[in-house]
């Protein structure tokens, strides 16, 4: 068996609207083990915590420099460390994060090179490959409310519309999709329903026999007040909607980018968003103009003429930070009592343990042994 004497939890600096770490009751489930937790200083300020109360949760638990946290034995951390934070690990180590193999092919080169023990929280799956580890509500729900509101702003408290009925148009079948209709509907009821002006709205929800034909496609689009990419795509190379479908688009639509993958020129096929031209936001940014800055980070060869107004973010489940850490945590520890009890050099496929048999599925190394045997991509933003 593996020993693990140590684990560090770094808090995450990606940007200023970044608050999550996970929550002091968190680390009192992790009391009953013979390890060392090590928190990076200031963990948790964000929510509003100091360190007592992490302490007064694990009397175990030590503060000290994000240097030194980069350094045990194991690191936990929602959203993946930069390049240079993983540059500090131990060769052999254990990364536990955000990692999305599937759209992040040289980050998952880097870490092969570093050796470094990967377990990706948004691949831990049970045996009918649903996600364990996920936040399908924070990432639907904050950015359905948030392109609901852009979109009364900019019409009038939705007064300037051509009709009464506001059409939503989701791309994609799956949890994050039914989410997001969910949200869109008691958003219309917490709107419109003690009112008798008639307004409401009518949710589509786009499957790929529908989005594959550019006609049929063209007519909802000119209808469409919200277009939600909530999509699952097999090939992150193929966009979804074209830019240059973009333009039957009304004047004053929203569009909602729920999924956020990112475009990626450094490899061949290059990676492109399921709506093309569309830039990627973040907790700091989520919401972005047609003349945003933003837009000058897309690739050259990426075609951005037609624009809308994007809604859009890399961490949609950070908009709400406390409930999001509260459930992550809830579903991580069975995880890491698996590890912490047996290690990872013994983890075994067949376990009776579900969540060993998920640990394994979740590695990087399962992942490349079995790419190109994948019929879809499985994904959630952190």
């Amino acid at each position: 068996m593996q020993t693990i004497l140590s684990i560090g939890f770094p808090r995450m600096h990606k940007e200023a609207g970044e608050k999550r770490d996970f929550l002091p009751e968190f680390f009192s489930g992790l009391s009953d083990y013979d390890v060392d937790i090590y928190l990076e200083e200031g963990y948790g300020n964000g929510l509003g915590y100091a360190e007592k109360d992490y302490i007064k949760s694990n009397a175990g638990i030590k503060f000290t420099s994000a240097y030194d946290v980069y350094m045990k034995d194991i690191v936990v951390i929602l959203r993946c460390p930069e390049t240079t934070e993983i540059d500090l690990m131990k060769e052999g180590s254990i990364l536990i994060s955000m990692l999305h193999y599937e759209t992040r092919e040289t980050r998952n080169k880097l870490l092969s090179e570093r050796k470094i023990n990967c377990f990706s929280m948004d691949a831990m799956c049970n045996d009918e490959n649903e996600r364990i580890m996920v936040n399908y509500k924070g990432t639907s729900r904050a950015g359905s409310r948030i392109a609901f509101e852009e979109l009364k702003k900019r019409t009038d408290g939705f007064n300037n519309m051509d009709g009464k009925i506001i059409n939503i148009s989701i791309i994609g079948l799956g949890s994050v999709a039914a989410n997001s209709a969910k949200a869109f509907e008691e958003l219309s009821d917490r709107e419109f329903l003690d009112e008798e002006n008639g307004k409401g709205v009518i949710i589509h929800m786009l499957p790929r026999t529908i989005t594959q034909n550019c006609k049929n496609l063209k007519k909802i689009l000119e209808v469409s007040d919200i277009l939600v990419d909530a999509s699952k795509r097999p090939d992150p190379s193929k966009v979804i909607v074209s830019n240059r479908l973009i333009k039957y688009l009304p004047e004053h639509s929203v569009i909602l980018d729920l999924t956020a993958d990112p475009y990626n020129d450094k490899i061949l096929p290059m990676q492109v968003k399921g709506i093309e031209g569309i830039p990627t936001g973040t907790l700091d940014k989520y919401v972005i103009e047609a003349d945003d800055e933003l837009y000058d980070t897309i690739p050259d060869t990426v075609l951005s003429d037609n624009r809308r107004l994007v809604v859009s973010c890399n961490a949609w489940p950070g908009v709400d930070a406390k409930d999001c850490m509260l459930l992550y945590g809830r579903q991580l520890i069975p995880f890491l009592d698996v590890i912490l009890n047996k290690g990872i050099k013994d983890l075994d496929i067949s376990s009776k343990n579900m969540y060993e048999r998920s640990l394994i599925r979740s590695s990087l190394a399962y992942y490349v042994k079995n790419k190109n045997n994948r019929s879809g991509v499985i994904k959630c933003l952190e």
